[in-house]
């Protein structure tokens, strides 16, 4: 007896109502590979093949057929549960536990709190985790994210993208001979972090110490440590562009800039509260768009750098 995950059928629906596999994914939020490996696995699980290849694009086959209807009856029948579902819960109250990154909340509390002052009856639990907490098993109702490959079993909108740049305090950089050589600078790297590669192998690069002055675990820790002077760092324009003290050396980091998400598991995406927050956060975080970017930092840079490597080389 085959058992076929209906998760799988929606896959079938996107591809025959595109009719290729670009225009699927794009439907779908995920990538053309995963439409086409989900298909695959559906195929061999029913051992049948669903679609063939024409020049209108991918043609379901007579067993295709079958399927489709099938997945018809399906979606129905999920969406009116959904609805009925998501009526209940439709008023703008209740607990929303929402996870996000420290440097989010310490520099954009305002963005956060002015949500708990428009929907004064739901109850804002904001989880402070750099790791990202599970959506499935309900950690969190709302992840807020920088990554540029959010899990594909979660939806949500993408708000905006972190760039990053060179910065040091003003009294570092000051007591330095030539403030745009970078190898004169102690410098500051994560521990344990996707960004760890990247960065030490800018200042292997281009610094002549060996080890960085401190590694941290923590954005906050990182954005501190450098306005504290004990290192240049790689940090996020939205942020050090803001801070008092800091200062842009050279241009922004080519390839290391990250999407800003705010996700959600699908079964929560039209949960009255759920959707309030994205749409208030994601218009809120909008307005930082060219912060984000790096296109206004609050003095101007420090010029005459050697160009940054491309996080590809890391």
């Amino acid at each position: 007896m085959h058992i076929v995950n209906s998760d799988d059928l929606r896959f079938v629906l996107a591809l025959h109502d595109e009719g290729t596999l670009v225009r699927a994914a794009g439907k779908l939020r995920v990538s053309h590979t995963t439409v086409a490996r989900r298909i695959a696995a559906l195929e061999a699980e029913l051992g049948s093949t669903l679609f063939t290849k024409a020049a209108a694009g991918q043609v379901l086959t007579a067993a295709g057929e079958a399927v489709r209807d099938v997945a018809r009856r399906v979606h129905e029948e999920l969406t009116s549960l959904e609805r009925d579902v998501v009526g209940r819960d439709a008023r703008l109250s209740g607990t929303l536990r929402v996870t996000t990154i420290d440097a989010l909340v310490l520099h954009n509390t305002r963005e956060l709190s002015s949500f708990g002052e428009r929907y004064p009856d739901v109850e804002l639990d904001v989880v402070v985790d750099n790791r990202m907490r599970s959506l499935t098993r309900r950690e969190a109702d709302v992840a807020v994210r920088f990554t540029n490959a959010p899990a594909e079993h979660l939806v949500g909108r993408k708000i905006g993208r972190l760039e990053f740049a060179l910065y040091g305090a003003r009294e570092l950089i000051e007591g330095q001979a030539d403030p745009a050589d970078v190898a004169t600078y102690p410098w500051l790297s994560w521990s344990e972090s996707e960004r760890t590669g990247m960065a030490e192998h800018f200042f292997r690069q281009h610094a002549d110490a060996g080890r960085p002055a401190m590694r941290v675990d923590s954005s906050i820790s990182l954005w501190a440590a450098a306005r504290a002077g004990v290192g240049v760092a790689l940090l996020g324009c939205l942020w050090a562009d803001r801070t008092p003290g800091l200062q842009r050396i050279g241009g922004l980091w080519p390839d290391a800039g990250l999407d800003l998400w705010i996700l959600t598991h699908p079964d929560l995406r039209r949960t009255s509260r759920v959707h309030a927050f994205i749409e208030h956060f994601g218009d809120a975080m909008r307005c930082h768009q060219d912060t984000m970017s790096g296109a206004h930092p609050l003095v101007p840079p420090i010029e005459n750098v050697a160009p940054l490597p491309t996080g590809n080389g890391a």
